[in-house]
C-alpha cells in the first residue's frame, strides 16, 4: 500500500509508521522459536512498534478440529495487527490476508522471537 504522506494531516502521519505485528511462538517467552504453524502454534507474540514492547496471548484456535487458521487470524485481527510473521500460511490466509490488507512474512529459517523482533527493528 503507497501512501501519500503529503495528503496526510500531521496527526494521521502515526498510523502508517506504528503497528502491531504478530509472531507465531512456540511458548510465551522471548528465547522461543518461532512456530511454522500459523493457525496451529500455541502463542502469538504482538509486538507494537510504536510502544516497543510484546505481548504473549494464546492462541485460541491452537487445538480447533478445522478452521484454526482462519479463527488466528481473527483474533489477530481483532487486536489491530497489520503483519503476521511465521513459517508458513494456508490458502485461506493469504486470501484473507490480502482482503484486509495484511502483509504476511513468511521465515522458513529457525529464529527466536527476540532473534525475530531484533530483525524487525533495522
Amino acid at each position: 500500500m503507497e501512501v501519500d504522506v503529503r495528503a496526510i494531516e500531521k496527526e494521521d502521519i502515526k498510523k502508517y509508521r506504528n503497528m502491531k505485528i504478530a509472531i507465531s511462538s512456540k511458548s510465551n517467552v522471548m528465547s522461543s522459536e518461532l512456530d511454522t504453524r500459523f493457525g496451529r502454534c500455541k502463542y502469538f507474540v504482538i509486538y507494537d512498534t510504536e510502544e516497543k514492547s510484546t505481548t504473549f496471548i494464546e492462541n485460541l484456535a491452537a487445538e480447533q478440529m478445522e478452521g484454526a487458521g482462519p479463527t488466528a487470524f481473527k483474533q489477530l485481527v481483532s487486536l489491530g495487527v497489520k503483519k503476521i510473521v511465521s513459517g508458513d500460511f494456508g490458502v485461506k490466509i493469504k486470501t484473507l490476508c490480502s482482503d484486509f490488507d495484511i502483509q504476511l512474512i513468511i521465515m522458513r529459517e529457525k529464529h527466536t522471537i527476540e532473534d525475530i523482533i531484533k530483525l524487525l527493528n533495522h
